[in-house]
């Protein structure tokens, strides 16, 4: 039976690969630790749940408009004036099935067969997949500096005439970076001057940690949102712990709405009201909860950095915000995916090579789960890598003995 070519080159998506093997090991009774998993653990927002159930009980769940429900959209409108100090309408708005499929959809509406994107690294793991899968090319630019915040040199050298857009995830996945405001105001300027659509992936933005104000890219354009390059996607996943709710957005000139309408509705037809509506409670109700996840994860990120510090050989960065951090554990192994399979096999914690991040030698670690696991979790990494550790450890009831090292 003959597979597209184009469809067996799409790589398999490695933290849904990563969180299967744990859950089978879960199941076996195994007292798995899952560091590789991006969400929160916090139970859904009260008012999602109220504004889900009344859908629900209403008896009337059909199709809605594919580009979202007015109520949502309202909602949706008033956040963004609030967070972003930009007024847009209801045709600047698209509602999808998460912040993935807002851009995809977007990647799909701008790109033709052989276009290129410039894609940051590290870079969320979906980018480049997506692109190869609208016949676009991922050009990936890493900073030659070492670290993880790019630099408007290294970009400036990738840009050409085939060049499309630029995606921007800040805070970003997999390195809890947050790039400097001046960076920003320059990547907005020069797409603005290029005519290159910059693609900001704001999943995260309220993540962020040490007393530091998120600035909106919109801050640094005097174009109306008809007329600027700039792309926003967001949701409702991260800052409010509903991933499984899979509801996002794009925010847009309504030219590209329209064409984004099309494709949705073409492909999913529309998003599912009772999410949509799930999604509205949260934008709409207490905003406590985001407040209050964002305290969690700051500590999170002071224990998890302590933790790693300890080790003799691994560097890692104070993450400024998300809830991940990106160590170098080059010292212990030059394959990021050997050393994620030789700790789940050894040690039973799941961590995400950081090969697919654009990152080889270091390895992604969320700390969005509770303290205990997070400081369990690396010290049985540090166990398992560590010749300076002790020999014997427990994991669950088990005691284990390190004879590899």
């Amino acid at each position: 039976m003959k597979i597209g070519k184009l469809a067996s080159s799409i790589a398999e998506s490695p933290t849904f690969a990563l969180n299967e093997e744990a859950r089978l090991l879960l199941e076996r009774g195994e007292p798995v630790i899952n560091m590789g998993i991006g969400e929160p653990k916090n139970k859904t927002p009260i008012a999602a749940i109220l504004s889900s159930a009344s859908k629900l009980t209403e008896g009337n769940v059909k199709y809605t408009p594919p580009d979202g429900m007015p109520s949502l959209k309202k909602a949706i409108i008033r956040y963004t004036e609030e967070n972003y100090d930009r007024i847009v309408s209801p045709e600047n708005v698209i509602i999808s099935a998460g912040a993935k499929q807002s851009l995809f959809n977007v990647i799909y509406s701008i790109l033709d067969p052989q276009d290129e994107v410039i894609v940051l690294a590290p870079y969320w793991v979906s980018y480049p997949e997506m692109i190869k899968m609208v016949y676009g090319i991922p050009v990936i630019v890493a900073p030659e500096d070492g670290t993880f915040h790019p630099r408007m040199e290294d970009i400036l050298r990738a840009v050409n005439s085939r060049t499309r857009a630029i995606i921007v995830n800040s805070p970003n996945n997999p390195s809890g970076e947050v790039f400097r405001d001046d960076f920003i105001a320059s990547m907005v300027d020069f797409c603005e001057t290029k005519g290159i659509y910059l693609i900001m992936d704001d999943i995260y933005h309220k993540l962020i940690y040490d007393n530091r104000k998120w600035i909106p890219a919109y801050q640094y354009t005097h174009k109306d949102i008809e007329s600027t390059s700039l792309i926003v996607i967001n949701g409702v996943a991260k800052l409010y712990g509903m991933t499984g709710f899979r509801i996002g957005w794009a925010i847009a000139n309504r030219k590209l709405v329209e064409v984004m309408n099309n494709v949705q509705a073409q492909t999913t037809s529309c998003t599912s009201p009772v999410m949509q509506a799930a999604a509205e409670g949260a934008l709409t109700g207490t905003q406590s909860i985001v407040e209050n996840l964002r305290l969690a994860f700051q500590n999170n990120r002071d224990v998890i950095v302590q933790e790693l510090r300890s080790f003799n050989d691994i560097r890692v960065n104070k993450p400024g915000g998300t809830f991940y951090c990106l160590p170098d554990f080059r010292a212990y192994s030059a394959s990021s995916v050997e050393l994620s399979k030789f700790l789940l096999q050894k040690a039973l914690v799941v961590t995400v090579p950081g090969k697919e991040f654009g990152m080889e030698g270091h390895i992604r670690l969320s700390y969005a789960g509770s303290l205990k696991d997070i400081q369990e979790g690396v010290e049985r990494i540090k166990w398992a890598l560590d010749p300076q550790s002790p020999n014997e450890i427990y994991i669950g009831e088990r005691k284990m003995i390190r004879d590899w090292l």
